[in-house]
């Protein structure tokens, strides 16, 4: 993994093992538990890298934060250009109605849309209607990240420009936890070292889905990966723009 990705994950607390596979070997000769073979060392030292080479991938990825409430990002990520575009929508179980945000994001900025009170804001101040605002994006390092942040970085950095060593998923902190169907593909599952657990495509080796769970926090994310393959995903025009740092009164005001 490149050390720009790899620095960013280590400053989260959610460092992203290069993990998944397929068994070659019948799953009925396998017991729960069991270390990884070699030949699946192999397939999960170049996970991260086939999301890279594949290009892109749909991705839903949620998060179920407080009591009742759940923050879903539904979308599609360009890997080699690390950029993504997801609709953001929280549900709550206490009769709330459902908030919706339009998102695009990269390492360095996040874009929000379809915020409330925007155009009251804007209008208020006799400046241009836009659609989005930008501000940067958060890391835990720099500060209290929100979660929009994590779940954003997170899905970008499914992907690797190279493999890692196979040597490296030979310990016994990686282990094979059966096989399973996830959107009507059979996946092997592999727990990881902090709770984290990976699903891969039994047919292609591909990601399938990522869970873990957040430092201090007591939920877990999932990340659930579909469709990879070229994306060409652009974000927002500058004049289609606000950015917080120039009018931070505004952002303050609608909550980016």
């Amino acid at each position: 993994m490149p050390s720009r990705l790899r620095s960013l994950l280590l400053a989260l607390g959610l460092v992203l093992a290069l993990l998944a596979g397929c068994s070659d070997s019948s799953a009925a000769d396998r017991n729960v538990g069991d270390k990884v073979t070699r030949d699946e060392a192999d397939v999960l030292a170049e996970l991260l890298h086939q999301d890279f080479k594949r290009g892109g991938a749909d991705f839903v990825e949620s998060a179920p934060y407080g009591d009742g409430a759940v923050l879903t990002l539904t979308g599609e990520v360009d890997f080699v250009r690390s950029i993504g575009r997801a609709q953001a929508v929280t549900t709550f179980k206490d009769g709330r109605p459902d908030e919706t945000r339009t998102l695009f994001f990269t390492p360095t900025d996040i874009w929000f849309g379809d915020v409330p009170g925007l155009p009251q804001a804007l209008a208020a101040r006799s400046l241009p209607d836009v659609t989005y605002v930008r501000r940067p994006m958060v890391t835990s390092a720099e500060g209290t990240a929100s979660l929009v942040d994590v779940l954003a970085q997170l899905v970008l950095n499914l992907s690797a420009r190279a493999g890692d060593d196979p040597r490296a998923f030979l310990s016994g902190d990686y282990t094979w936890q059966g096989q399973r169907s996830i959107d009507g593909h059979l996946a092997s599952l592999y727990s990881l070292t902090g709770g984290k657990t990976v699903a891969v495509s039994a047919s292609d080796g591909l990601l399938l889905q990522y869970v873990t769970p957040l430092p201090d926090q007591n939920f877990e994310v999932t990340i659930t990966l579909s469709h990879h393959g070229e994306r060409t995903i652009d974000v927002p025009a500058a004049e289609d723009t606000l950015n917080a740092a120039d009018q931070p009164e505004i952002a303050a005001q609608v909550g980016v």
